[in-house]
C-alpha cells in the first residue's frame, strides 16, 4: 500500500546510510512521496546525491538549508516552494558537544546548553513556521526524539534537557498548527547505531540493556523508525497530533 503517492515529504537531518533521516527517506520513497532532502555542508550534499544513487527510481531533489542561519531557512523553503506545495516534513537533526555529554550534567556549560537547545530544539520551530505557508493541504511534521527527554540517562546530559524542550515544543505547534490541519508529532525512538550514537560514552551498554529488558527483547533498528514515521506522515494518522509516539521495542514501559 503506497501511503505517500504523490506527496511532497521534505527530510532534514539525513547524515550516511545509517542516519534515522535516511532510514525515513527510503520509507517514505517506498510510499511513492516525492522526496526533497536538505543538507548543510557541500561535503553532507554529496554524500545525499550518493545515497540517492540507491533510489533511481525516485523523484528526488536536494536542498542547502543551516537550521541555525533563519536566513538560510527561509530561503531552502522558498526554493522548496517553487515547486509547488508540500505535505510532510520530517525534523531528524540534533547535535551537542561531546564534552557536554560527559560526566556529570551540572558541569554544562552555557555555551553547550544554548547550542544544543538551538540545533536539537529551537530549529524544529524555525522549520515548521518556514514550513507553514508551503502545506496548504495541511501534512504532517514529525520530529525525533529518544527516552533521554523523559529520563535522566547516563551521558545523555545536555541532549535530554534539549529533547525534553523538542517533545514541548511539539506539543505547542501542535496547538497553533492544528487550525491549518497541521499535525505535529514525535517518534521516541530506541537506541540506535547512528553518527550521533558515537558521541555517547557506554553506548553498547545501553543496547546490552534494551535487550535484556524491553518486552520485544530486542532493539529496533532504524528502519522500524522510519515506517513509523512514514504513518505519521500519511493520512492514516490525519486524526493524531501533538504526540510522542515510542519505538523502542516496550523498553520505556518497563519499571525496574
Amino acid at each position: 500500500m503506497a501511503l505517500l503517492t504523490g506527496k511532497t515529504i521534505v527530510v532534514m537531518g539525513v547524515a550516511n546510510k545509517r542516519s534515522i533521516g535516511w532510514s525515513v527517506a527510503t520509507a517514505a520513497a517506498q510510499h511513492g512521496a516525492n522526496l526533497v532532502l536538505t543538507y548543510r555542508s557541500e561535503r553532507a550534499g554529496e554524500q545525499i546525491k550518493k545515497l540517492l544513487a540507491e533510489l533511481p527510481e525516485t523523484n528526488a531533489r536536494v536542498v542547502q538549508c543551516d537550521v541555525t542561519d533563519d536566513a538560510s531557512i527561509e530561503a531552502a523553503f522558498a526554493e522548496i516552494g517553487q515547486q509547488g506545495s508540500i505535505h510532510g516534513l520530517v525534523h531528524s537533526i540534533a547535535h551537542a558537544n561531546v564534552e557536554d555529554l560527559q560526566g556529570e550534567f551540572v558541569a554544562t556549560s552555557r555555551e553547550g546548553f544554548l547550542l544544543a537547545q538551538n540545533i536539537s530544539a529551537y530549529s524544529l520551530v524555525a522549520v515548521a513556521r518556514a514550513a507553514r505557508p508551503l502545506m496548504t493541504d495541511g501534512g504532517g511534521i514529525v520530529t525525533m526524539s529518544y527516552l533521554g527527554g523523559e529520563r535522566a540517562v547516563e551521558n545523555y546530559n545536555v541532549m535530554g534537557v534539549a529533547k525534553a524542550s523538542l517533545e514541548s515544543a511539539v506539543r505547542y505547534l501542535a496547538k497553533d498548527l492544528g487550525k491549518d490541519n497541521i499535525r505535529v508529532n514525535a517518534v521516541s525512538a530506541g537506541p540506535i547505531r547512528t553518527l550521533a550514537a558515537k558521541g555517547v560514552r557506554g553506548f553498547n551498554d545501553v543496547l546490552h540493556t534494551m535487550e535484556e529488558k524491553a518486552p520485544l527483547r530486542r532493539n529496533v533498528d532504524a528502519q522500524e523508525v522510519g515506517d513509523v514515521t512514514a504513518f505519521f506522515l500519511s493520512d492514516l494518522s490525519r486524526g493524531i497530533t501533538g504526540e510522542v509516539i515510542h519505538v523502542d521495542g516496550g523498553y520505556h514501559i518497563v519499571g525496574v
